[in-house]
């Protein structure tokens, strides 16, 4: 028997083991603002991955409105460099919105906030581990990487290093995050910074006191029109103001207004590029008497393409059509994930090898039952033809 059909095999065997696991770390909800819960999940990830022989660690991620971030390896001693699994355990939607329990499967779907993104891909991860595991796997060290605090782009963290300094030295990563269901190997994800720009003028009666005013809000539009011109589909950048503010009363003139501001990029240099350009638009007045503060409040860097990558998307390629698994095309992907760490790092990583589904962040989110096995065959078998 190969051993590929002893991977098959386990896996085909742990069918309700899987979901049984599944079900139990999606019903512990964990919010990425809920500490306590971001905190219950990292454990009991901690207990499943120390029961396949994994050395674990909490660490605290430097701010005390996060959980903490999950590392562990196995086979410390093997030869040659780790091979990474990583993502991230917290969720985006609010516990207790969908009511106690809420993890279900219908008609072949999965539902349940973080069955998608991304806790069937850590899943995955542990039962790829446990399947090598019960081949007699020892070829490579197999790490594992799960930040806390991915969904609220680790603001006020230093989880962005942790990561990065933890997958220093791998051999390639494998991140987790939602599988799309096109099948497709996600080798580029462009980079997000949040931005608040804040103006400061003069509140006074529109009527009686007009030119002694300054309008805060008039002050921002001048520069919101030049935000707008951040954005080059020849560049690979976007720029976009998401939220705007200011005001008490259309009787009154506004003293202060303020909007955020998403940048997005493929590159780090063009998305360093951004952030200057967009410190001398904040610089400059266009209301005398008014001032303006910029502030950039979360950041995700660019998981950027580079051979390294295309290399790996290559190899799991071949493996993947040569022991009979769907195709996988080579993607790139609009959002922003942890990838990018990896790949600073200088380890070659692909992404969205979770579960698949679609509709993360919404209601609707929902994972494919079927592809939580088929998943974990695949990374078992990837990493098994791995030298």
């Amino acid at each position: 028997m190969s051993n590929l059909d002893k991977i098959n095999a386990f896996v085909e065997s742990k069918r309700e083991e899987m979901i049984e696991t599944y079900k139990e770390v999606v019903n512990l909800e964990s919010y990425h603002s809920d500490v306590i819960g971001v905190r219950n999940v990292a454990y009991r990830f901690m207990e499943l991955f120390e029961a396949e022989g994994f050395k674990c660690e909490l660490t605290h991620v430097g701010s005390d409105f996060s959980g903490p971030m999950l590392t562990g390896i196995l086979g410390e001693d093997r030869p040659g460099k780790p091979i990474i699994f990583s993502g991230h355990m917290d969720t985006v939607h609010p516990t207790g919105k969908f009511g106690p329990n809420p993890f279900r499967i219908e008609d072949g779907k999965v539902y349940g906030p973080g069955v998608l993104d991304m806790k069937g891909g850590i899943v995955i991860a542990l039962y790829a581990v446990k399947a090598l595991n019960a081949i007699g796997y020892d070829k490579h060290p197999i790490k594992i990487i799960f930040a806390p605090d991915e969904e609220k782009l680790h603001e006020g963290a230093n989880t962005a290093q942790l990561f990065l300094e933890a997958a220093k030295g791998g051999e390639c990563a494998f991140n987790m995050e939602t599988g799309l269901l096109t099948n497709d190997i996600c080798i580029s994800r462009r980079g997000k910074t949040e931005a608040k720009i804040s103006v400061e003028g003069v509140s006074v009666h529109a009527g009686n006191d007009f030119y002694s005013g300054r309008n805060a809000i008039e002050e921002l539009c001048f520069k919101v029109l030049e935000v707008r011109k951040l954005t080059s589909e020849e560049n690979g950048t976007t720029a976009s103001t998401g939220l705007i503010s200011g005001g008490i009363a259309s009787g009154t003139i506004p003293g202060h207004a303020e909007c955020k501001i998403d940048l997005r990029s493929s590159t780090v240099p063009a998305m360093e590029a951004m952030k200057k350009k967009l410190e001398e638009i904040c610089a400059k007045t266009y209301i005398e008497g008014t001032t303006t503060t910029l502030e950039f409040t979360q950041e995700m860097l660019p998981f950027e393409y580079n051979e390294g990558v295309g290399k790996l998307a290559a190899f799991v390629q071949k493996v993947a059509k040569e022991d009979g698994f769907a195709d996988m095309p080579l993607k790139k992907i609009g959002g922003s994930s942890d990838a990018a760490y990896i790949t600073l790092a200088g380890v070659p990583a692909i992404c969205s090898c979770g579960i698949q589904g679609q509709f993360n962040h919404t209601e609707k989110e929902y994972a494919v039952l079927e592809s939580l096995f088929t998943r974990t065959k695949l990374w078992a078998d990837v990493i098994d033809h791995m030298a």
